[in-house]
């Protein structure tokens, strides 16, 4: 067995990383040990941590890993898979869609939602709609599995709805706890002035896993992120009272991940809460309408009349 990279204990709970790759740290964890796997592997998009770009790769990957995904989770654990697109000469390949091919060789894991991770910012695109959301596959390791509503749920859109049919009619309608978040999830990505920004390029919001480890675990459960990058899954896993168990390559991202868990241990770790995206008021000056938008705006429109002079 690899020793740990790093061991840290955070009241009664404690995290370990390795320095593995993780499919070597997966085959020598004990089966039905783990609760909650929560992850976003390598895309093979040429990112500094790939070796890949071959989406061919990625799928041969996946259908390695999962039978030992499957083996080290406990029956009714769960199995948390984020990625987004491959893109390569303007040609989308949806990585979701090889995720879940790959996941029908394991039969022992079912799929049970395909939640969008949508949020507003990121690379603008000139030939195409600018990619603005990501996939979480939520698989079970069989049909009774662990799903804890109540902590995750939002506040109501509409609390005042009534029933308008039925013997309830006039009644109120809402549940008074919230409503479910259903699947589609607007939290903002992490980029350069996101205060849970650090130096990995591509990292989990901690909003985004914190709805994933209270819903899918329990305090005292343990909860494993095979590709560790940023420690995000660590550092939320010990936040709710949960163990971690994690691998990640990289020495440098390991140490990124060992100093979260410090900040977190001090108290200074920065964490933007799961809120609804902030609408700036009309009078900052991030909303006011630059001088050259006007002037393109009236460019816009005198062009547009002329050409409609010409067609009459």
């Amino acid at each position: 067995m690899y020793k740990p990279h790093f061991q840290i204990k955070y009241g009664s709970s404690a995290a370990k990383a390795y320095k593995a790759d993780a499919l070597l740290l997966l085959q020598q964890l004990p089966s039905n040990s783990v609760d909650l796997i929560i992850t976003s592997p390598p895309y093979c998009v040429g990112k500094e941590y790939e070796k890949s770009t071959s989406v061919q790769d990625f799928l041969t990957e996946h259908i390695r890993i999962f039978p030992e995904l499957a083996r080290v989770l406990k029956p009714g654990g769960s199995l948390c898979w984020q990625v987004g697109n491959h893109v390569r000469s303007g040609r989308l390949t949806p990585l979701d869609a090889l995720v879940y091919f790959a996941s029908t060789f394991t039969p022992q894991l079912i799929l049970r939602n395909r939640i969008v991770w949508t949020f507003g910012h990121g690379v603008h695109c000139a030939n195409r709609f600018s990619g603005r959301h990501e996939t979480i596959l939520w698989f079970t390791k069989g049909e009774k599995y662990k799903f804890n509503l109540d902590p995750v749920r939002i506040p109501q859109k509409y609390p005042g709805k009534r029933y308008y049919k039925g013997p309830k009619a006039g009644e109120w309608s809402g549940n008074p706890k919230g409503k479910n978040p259903g699947d589609v999830w607007d939290i903002p990505n992490v980029k350069a002035k996101h205060p849970e920004k650090t130096k990995h390029p591509c990292q989990f919001p901690i909003a985004l896993v914190s709805r994933l480890v209270t819903a899918l675990s329990k305090p005292g459960g343990l909860v494993m992120d095979p590709y560790l990058g940023s420690g995000t899954t660590a550092v939320v896993a010990l936040k709710q009272r949960r163990n971690f168990i994690g691998s990640e390559k990289k020495a440098a991202y390991l140490k990124i991940a060992k100093g979260r868990i410090e900040q977190l241990k001090s108290g200074t770790l920065k964490i933007r809460d799961d809120v609804p995206v902030r609408i700036p008021d009309p009078t900052e000056s991030v909303s006011i309408i630059p001088p050259h938008f006007a002037a393109f705006k009236k460019s816009a429109r005198t062009a547009k009349t002329k050409r409609l002079k010409q067609t009459e």
